[in-house]
């Protein structure tokens, strides 16, 4: 009888581990992360002569750990570009929003104790929500709009402030793999720049910034 009881209690004491364990694997599956960057990059036409836009942006990440290194992200995020150019119609200076949609595969890796190197891969979806073009004697808004797609990658290097809070820096790098069309409605017609026609996407954006991850 004793010897069925310590078995009982072995049996009992390895279910309980199993359990807390299944728990603590349970306990940090989602994190959410957030950033912001600064950085520049390439406004690409067609038909008119390319130009630089700065970038002013930031993202907010629900991040699902599927095992120890690998995970999945997605969110929301926002990038304000801004900056001078020219065209046809003559010089300008361009501000433009969009709402940014990303889907990310991140992977991690321990430097040491309290660093963790952080890198990422995917694509997104942007939406543009305000394009204005000002010259020197007009101003056109929503001269491009809709949605265009593009891939990412990222760097991030964390310091763990807790167990479940971090910090560090961060890179990301991305380019359109799409482009943005003219807005050909009736706001654009009989102005100066109706008549140019052209596609737009944004390459070789390179940004850095600073980012934390919350454990949930």
């Amino acid at each position: 009888m004793k010897k069925q009881n310590l078995i009982i209690l072995f049996i009992f004491f390895l279910a309980f581990n199993f359990t807390q364990a299944q728990d603590e694997e349970k306990e940090f599956k989602f994190k959410l992360i957030g950033y912001g960057t600064i950085g520049n990059g390439i406004v690409q036409n067609y038909n008119e002569p390319n130009y630089n836009l700065n970038s002013n942006s930031g993202e907010i990440l629900l991040n699902y750990n599927f095992t120890k290194k690998f995970e999945i992200a997605t969110g929301i995020g926002m990038n304000e570009l801004s900056g001078n150019g020219f065209n046809s119609t003559g010089n300008f200076y361009h501000e433009r929003t969009l709402l940014k949609v990303p889907l990310l595969f991140t992977m991690n890796s321990k430097l040491s104790e309290n660093f963790t190197l952080s890198t990422s891969l995917g694509f997104y979806g942007q939406n543009i929500i305000k394009d204005e073009y000002q010259f020197l004697t007009f101003s056109q808004k929503d001269v491009f709009d809709g949605w265009n797609f593009g891939a990412q990658i990222g760097l991030s290097f964390m310091f763990e402030i807790s167990n479940d809070f971090s910090v560090g820096i961060n890179y990301n790098g991305q380019s359109d793999l799409s482009d943005f069309e003219k807005n050909n409605n009736f706001g654009l017609k009989n102005t100066p720049i109706s008549g140019i026609a052209d596609k737009q996407k944004m390459k070789n954006l390179n940004s850095l910034g600073i980012i934390f991850k919350l454990k949930l």
